[in-house]
């Protein structure tokens, strides 16, 4: 079987040799907290005391947004950071999109969205939604889309680092370790497997379970 990785030890390599450059492809794993907290609680705080919506509408809407953060997700994991550019360019800009982390998978530092592409996403993703709700609904919907993107990070990153318990986490981490260490080409939701089923991206080798020690990984058939 393939070896999907290079090192499965919590370590960083260097993506740019500027060091100035390079330092902007690592954040800690609670700056998107320190970040959209904030901005999930002013448009909550908007939806209620500054535009009136009623409780349904509110959580409507919310609910809408994270639906919408899943497929994005979904997406943006499957078609753009599983791209294969052309060229050695590409393979380049590839590596450092999502390579990198499929090469040093425990990497701490490089489990959630750099901000330097988060915040313009983020903008991006308001003014086009905007557009389509207007200022008033737009503020529970963009409430949920960023609940679903914080929810996304931080389970990435507990999927990799945490002790985790329950079916619910299990099950993410098991689908999550076979995209990693046996199929790439299958396995792209994180936060949820819900559009894998949809889009039949599921695992079809049911007996491959990842083994995951401190150093090394293997994957086995049982």
């Amino acid at each position: 079987m393939p070896k999907h990785f290079v090192s499965n030890k919590d370590e960083s390599v260097s993506i740019f040799e500027n060091k100035f450059l390079d330092f902007f492809t690592r954040v800690h794993f609670i700056v998107p907290l320190i970040i959209y907290v904030p901005v999930l609680l002013y448009f909550l705080y908007q939806s209620v005391f500054v535009f009136h919506l009623s409780v349904w509408t509110i959580v409507g809407f919310i609910v809408t947004g994270l639906v919408v953060w899943t497929l994005t997700e979904y997406n943006f994991h499957r078609f753009i950071f599983h791209w294969d550019i052309p060229g050695e360019i590409g393979k380049r800009i590839s590596f450092m999109f999502h390579g990198v982390h499929h090469d040093y998978p425990r990497d701490s530092m490089r489990l959630v969205m750099v901000p330097a592409i988060s915040i313009p996403l983020a903008l991006l993703f308001y003014f086009v939604f905007q557009y389509f709700f207007g200022n008033e609904l737009v503020a529970p919907f963009f409430s949920g889309l960023v609940s679903g993107y914080l929810f996304y990070d931080m389970t990435h990153y507990a999927l990799h680092h945490a002790n985790l318990r329950g079916n619910f986490w299990l099950g993410l981490r098991q689908h999550h370790m076979l995209h990693h260490y046996s199929d790439p080409h299958n396995g792209f939701g994180v936060s949820t497997k819900f559009w894998d089923l949809i889009y039949r991206t599921t695992f079809r080798r049911k007996s491959i379970t990842p083994i995951i020690v401190e150093e090394r990984t293997e994957a086995v058939e049982s």
